[in-house]
């Protein structure tokens, strides 16, 4: 495929895709219908029919990944509209993301050690339970693959969104803080959406608790890349 018509052809059906994958499941609401798992099982197999390399996907499309620093931003707007829960319980929230990024991140060091990864690939797996935007920059920081955190952080956030719903059902989680922050902290992005699905007040602790600990994650990831090594 020619370089000028590849820089509007995979963004356009990347867009094109997704918005498809939101109508399937508008109709068929399920795991395995989400756009985060649709759309990029759809470009892969598009990929491989057409022979492109990630490169080729990324001449084009590289502004779509820059765009998800302001989508991030954007979830400070429910956030400020639910200020008063959160300065309520800001120590429960504060010691909850600690805590949780800590498991993710001794979870995910053990998985990688148990499979016998490489360096690099643990590395990359570290940052997982982190929104991408944040995973990408530990990763580097850290010494992984950014684009495999991204593939990371999209697996977790799908299987995080669904096992949150069974877990939200299964626990005596009472509050819309605690179901919040279950899916903010255990599916970052994905979790989030699937909060607000729930209730306004779930899916603004979700998305804080989201930035919250991707925040605490970037600042540890000099600790990170000297444990690491």
């Amino acid at each position: 495929m020619p370089a000028e018509i590849a820089l509007l052809f995979w963004p356009l059906v990347t867009i094109a895709l997704y918005a498809l994958s939101r109508v399937l499941y508008r109709h068929y609401p399920s795991a395995w219908t989400s756009p985060l798992l649709v759309t990029p099982l759809a470009l892969i197999g598009l990929a491989i029919a057409l022979h492109a390399g990630y490169r080729d996907y990324m001449r084009g499309s590289h502004w779509l990944l820059m765009m998800l620093g302001p989508a991030t931003v954007a979830f400070a707007l429910p956030i400020w509209d639910q200020r008063a829960l959160i300065r309520r319980h800001w120590a429960a929230l504060l010691i909850g993301v600690i805590a949780g990024s800590a498991l993710a991140i001794a979870s995910s060091w053990a998985l990688a050690s148990a499979l016998h990864l490489d360096a690099s690939l643990r590395a990359s797996l570290v940052p997982r339970s982190v929104t991408t935007p944040f995973a990408v920059v530990v990763a580097s920081d850290i010494g992984g693959v950014p684009e495999l955190t991204a593939v990371f952080v999209m697996i977790t956030g799908i299987l995080g969104a669904s096992l949150g719903s069974w877990l939200a059902r299964l626990l005596p989680l009472r509050s819309s803080l605690a179901r919040g922050a279950l899916f903010g902290m255990g599916a970052h992005g994905a979790g989030v959406a699937r909060a607000r699905e729930v209730g306004e007040e779930e899916g603004s602790v979700a998305g804080l608790v989201m930035i919250l600990a991707g925040v605490f994650n970037v600042l540890v990831a000099p600790l990170l890349a000297m444990w690491l090594r």
